[in-house]
């Protein structure tokens, strides 16, 4: 134990979301190699299994207005630095803007790893400098934003490693009964999983989904994640499709639910690598997603595929048109504006409409992406990544 080097991973909160889960999978995952500790910012609502991890929690939670950000991170990076120093830290890895934030102004003798995870951590060219300039690496956990840093910052210390899933864990959780599931078996069911957040792009699944329901009225809506959703209840009631929609808020185990659906939609704006579209192919969901940056054409392409695309659309801009993948369907990506005005439906709700219908009519392409959904998944496994972040984290020991 004493011949270990100390690692410290930070996160704001462990509350909910793709790199918080990332992170607790991270510590357990290096706790073979390394004296881990997980830094957050508050303890409030922590909703992942932390048991047997060392979590050090510094108290200093998130609050509104400019001022009282800025002095948050002040009280933040006080706080971080004294602890790198008392307990030793040799390389500390964030992840999120607000934790790379305090990783890089709290740098000492350690050695600092920061993690640019989405599309929105990108769009803040200052920010992304500063990590840059700051960071002994910046990691992503997709090559659309390594080869973004390189195309746009001119920026090579950069590495990408895919978010890890355990396949086996999520098909355990999927067979767990539900006491509170609305629809039938005759019902063919679109679930998506994802925060009330502008970037899930949740409006246009609504107002796609009604135009589906119009045609084949044995096709229901569920949307699981945190969230006020009366606003999309009523924008639902105003579509016609009310008594068709669940939106069940946060489950501690959502696996459950999603099991018992017919097809798996991301309607995101932004990513950085959506785990739930990778999460709903464990369950052996077909995948109809956005074209959004980034991740979901490197889930759903073949190898081949991908390399054509990039070929195509060197730029990284969405497809123009829907592509059947070897592993799913993407669509064009589409607004990030919120709009819950019933009366107006664009062109890109209705190609996602047409593709969720067309998937929802066949049984033969259901199976088919169903099976190769499952085989994609697996590729993902923990230990994979495991090996590749450990070949990483060495390099500073």
């Amino acid at each position: 134990m004493t011949n270990k080097k100390n690692l410290m991973l930070m996160v704001p909160m462990l509350h909910q979301g793709g790199f918080e889960r990332v992170c607790v999978a991270t510590a357990r995952l290096m706790q073979d190699y390394y004296n881990v500790y997980i830094l957050i910012f508050s303890s409030k609502d922590i909703n992942y299994d932390v048991s047997g991890l060392n979590v050090v929690d510094i108290d200093v939670p998130a609050k509104k207005g400019i001022i009282n950000k800025v002095i948050n991170v002040f009280k933040r990076v006080k706080k971080v630095k004294k602890l790198k120093k008392e307990l030793g830290i040799d390389i500390s890895y964030s992840f999120g803007g607000s934790a790379n934030y305090v990783n890089v102004l709290s740098k000492g003798k350690e050695k600092v790893l920061t993690g640019l995870r989405c599309q929105t951590d990108m769009e803040n060219e200052k920010q992304v400098r500063l990590f840059c300039s700051r960071s002994d690496q910046v990691l992503s956990c997709s090559r659309e934003i390594m080869r973004q840093l390189h195309r746009d910052f001119d920026y090579d210390k950069s590495s990408y490693i895919y978010n890890p899933l355990d396949v086996e864990e999520i098909r355990k959780k999927g067979t767990e009964e539900l006491s509170d599931y609305p629809f039938n078996e005759d019902d063919l069911v679109i679930a998506s999983m994802g925060r009330n957040d502008y970037i899930k792009g949740i409006w246009h699944l609504v107002k796609a989904f009604s135009l589906v329901h119009k045609e084949n009225n044995r096709a229901k809506l569920m949307v699981l994640g945190a969230g006020d959703w009366s606003g999309y209840m009523e924008l639902s009631q105003k579509l016609g499709v009310g008594d068709a929609v669940f939106f069940p808020g946060v489950r501690k185990n959502p696996f459950a639910y999603v099991s018992k659906s017919d097809l798996y939609v991301c309607a995101s704006n932004h990513e950085g690598f959506p785990n739930a579209v990778l999460e709903g192919m464990a369950l052996g969901k077909p995948v109809v997603s956005t074209d959004c940056k980034t991740g979901p054409r490197e889930i759903l392409l073949s190898e081949e595929e991908y390399e054509d695309l990039i070929r195509r659309i060197p730029d990284g801009s969405s497809i123009k048109e829907p592509i059947e993948g070897d592993y799913g369907i993407l669509v064009p990506d589409m607004d990030a504006e919120v709009n819950m005005d019933p009366a107006v439906i664009t062109d890109g709700e209705r190609l996602l409409a047409a593709e969720i219908k067309r998937a929802l009519d066949s049984d033969e392409l259901r199976k088919k992406l169903s099976d190769k959904a499952g085989v994609r998944a697996e590729s993902f496994a923990p230990q994979k990544y495991k090996n590749a972040i450990h070949d990483i984290l060495k390099k500073y020991e």
